[in-house]
């Protein structure tokens, strides 16, 4: 029994482990990593969205156009009616199209939005 004994107490001397310092240590440097990268990665997150939201709307503008050449006015044109014409653009525009001359329709992807108030209007981040 002794002999056991012993023999355990010089077995867990040999053995090697890490020490609470070092592993604070390597929580402490993970923990200024993570300060570091997640404002970046929460940057890049808004940044693609809006981008995302600008892309939906430059792809609404042909079915636009393509509504009032079909009908000279923009009233009455509706995402159902773009979405006729162009079957790939996104459900989260929205479309104004309440004077015979002008419209405006927006995209909101992310909490970023873009909108665009036409014809011959350019993108913005502001809504409708």
């Amino acid at each position: 029994m002794i002999y056991r004994l012993r023999n355990r107490i010089a077995k867990s001397e040999t053995e090697g482990g890490f020490t609470l310092i070092e592993l604070l240590v390597v929580i402490v440097i993970i923990g200024i990593l993570l300060a570091i990268a997640i404002p970046s990665y929460l940057g890049f997150r808004d940044r693609a969205s809006s981008s995302a939201a600008q892309a939906n709307v430059r792809s609404a503008l042909p079915a636009v156009e393509a509504y009032y050449a079909d009908n000279d006015t923009y009233v009455g044109m509706t995402l159902a009616a773009l979405q006729a014409i162009d079957a790939g653009l996104s459900s989260t525009l929205v479309v104004d199209s309440a004077a015979a001359a002008a419209y405006c329709i927006e995209s909101t992807v992310g909490g970023q939005v873009a909108s665009v108030d036409g014809p011959g209007g350019t993108i913005a981040t502001v809504g409708c």
